[in-house]
């Protein structure tokens, strides 16, 4: 089975813990260790970073935005294998009840690092170099390559039920794919796709044009509870994902088809079993008896 990607709830997930310790902070000190990720780095980008504040933490889909007292926007895409990692130098930071761990001693893989004035570290590591980093001017970030032409955020009040029903009308394309495509939906990924569709009863193969408009509607607030759950739970920790504190993430354990192939059939009375098939080179788990 393919590797899975940091989707929308992890990436929500590191924002969060980020957030605390990164917004309305000056970096101090930025160390950028080596010229490119999956591309170039940009150019000059820790003299750019350094001495600025971060007056913003968000996220768009699945990138971590950061908006800089320069008026420059760090984008970050995690990638397979990217953590944004928090340390700090006695283990203890001043916030009731955050915990981190002391600095660690550098690795390998340690790619860009922060320091920020209260001397809380942020280290960027990449063992695979899927991962990305931008500087770009903030005004300018909804045009950049990475985030031109993203469709809505499923958390958001634009993503509706009239919004999906004509985004999907006669389209011939199975649904899956069609949720998975960044253009309709942003953020959402085979994980949680999978997820939604299981709950929803809808095969994954089914032409999503040929779908009740009913049906088809009945999939937003799906979506937005099993992410919302996703988030809550920290993300869904396969391979390589981690917390922005170090921690694993546990929805994993809440899954109910995706990576159970083989497995009994979770809706009550189903006596189906849990199947695997290949779309557009990535893994569908369903049931086909409850699934239709």
């Amino acid at each position: 089975m393919e590797p899975p990607l940091p989707e929308l709830p992890e990436v929500e997930t590191v924002r969060r813990g980020l957030a605390p310790v990164m917004e309305g902070r000056l970096i101090a000190q930025a160390d950028v260790r080596r010229p490119d990720l999956r591309w170039p780095l940009p150019e000059g980008m820790a003299a750019r970073l350094t001495g600025q504040r971060v007056l913003r933490l968000r996220r768009r889909s699945k990138y971590i935005l950061a908006d800089l007292s320069s008026g420059e926007t760090l984008i970050v895409h995690l990638g397979m294998s990217g953590r944004m990692l928090i340390s700090v130098p006695d283990g203890v930071r001043a916030a009731p009840g955050i915990f981190f761990h002391t600095h660690p001693a550098p690795e390998k893989h340690d790619h860009v690092v922060l320091d920020m004035e209260d001397g809380t570290r942020i280290t960027f590591n990449d063992a695979r170099r899927f991962g990305a980093m931008d500087l770009v001017a903030t005004a300018e970030c909804d045009s950049h390559k990475m985030l031109a032409g993203l469709g809505p955020e499923p958390l958001g009040n634009a993503f509706s039920e009239s919004y999906l029903v004509a985004r999907l009308k006669d389209r011939a394309t199975p649904i899956k794919s069609a949720l998975l495509d960044q253009r309709t939906v942003a953020g959402l990924g085979n994980i949680y796709v999978c997820e939604t569709l299981f709950r929803a009863g809808i095969s994954p193969t089914r032409a999503a044009g040929r779908i009740a408009a009913a049906r088809v509607a009945g999939l937003v607030p799906i979506i937005r509870k099993v992410l919302t759950e996703a988030i809550e739970a920290g993300g869904s920790s396969l391979r390589d994902y981690r917390q922005a504190g170090g921690e694993l993430g546990y929805f994993q354990h809440a899954f109910r088809v995706y990576g159970r192939e083989g497995g009994a059939c979770t809706t009550p009375g189903c006596d189906g079993t849990v199947q695997r098939l290949v779309q557009s080179g990535r893994s569908s788990f369903y049931c086909a008896r409850c699934q239709r």
